[in-house]
């Protein structure tokens, strides 16, 4: 039998995660995960979605990620990471998609 890490168990290892980035990261405001972990229907095999929001950054969205370090976690991770001006602005360019985080995501920092 396969056995995953619970919610409680990524929770806690993503919000030690987002106290290291703090630390490591002065442009950081926000810190949180959705999708399967946030919902609650993680099964063997989930990851976690991690979204960071910061206050600029010189790298284009699609390098972003790369100045982060997800060692650490229990299972493996995706991060999105976007700056305010992107954040305020996701509502109109990615309605949906906005709606989404809104709804699910579990804010850390």
């Amino acid at each position: 039998m396969l056995k995953w890490p619970d919610r409680e168990t990524v929770d806690a290892a993503v919000r030690a995660l987002a106290a290291r980035w703090v630390s490591e990261h002065p442009e950081l405001r926000r810190v949180g995960y959705f999708g399967s972990y946030a919902r609650g229907d993680w099964g063997v095999g989930s990851d976690v979605d991690l979204i960071a929001i910061v206050a600029r950054s010189a790298r284009p969205y699609t390098e972003r990620a790369l100045d982060f370090e997800l060692t650490g976690l229990p299972v493996p991770a995706d991060l999105l990471v976007y700056t305010e001006d992107e954040w305020r602005a996701l509502p109109a360019a990615s309605p949906r998609f906005a709606q989404r985080l809104a709804t699910e995501t579990v804010w850390v920092l």
